[in-house]
């Protein structure tokens, strides 16, 4: 997140991307640091996925980040 709100500053679009079990965490951190950032939102687990589950996963997120980050 922290790295998201820098670029963010420093005029660079950026998406926060992170699997769906750290929604509430984000939020919080977001709010914490005063930003609202674009934020796309993968199935969870992620760890134990293999690459074609990984490529699959961002292959279906690919349209959100783009609409997030020309948006």
């Amino acid at each position: 997140m922290h790295d998201t709100v820098n670029l963010e500053g420093a005029g660079v679009p950026t998406v926060f991307v992170a699997s769906s079990a750290f929604v509430a965490a984000s939020a919080a951190q977001a709010s914490s640091l005063g930003a609202n950032p674009a934020s796309v939102f993968v199935a969870h687990p992620i760890q134990d996925r293999t690459n074609d589950e990984i490529i699959a996963l961002a292959e279906a997120a690919f349209g959100e980040i783009l609409i997030a980050l020309t948006a």
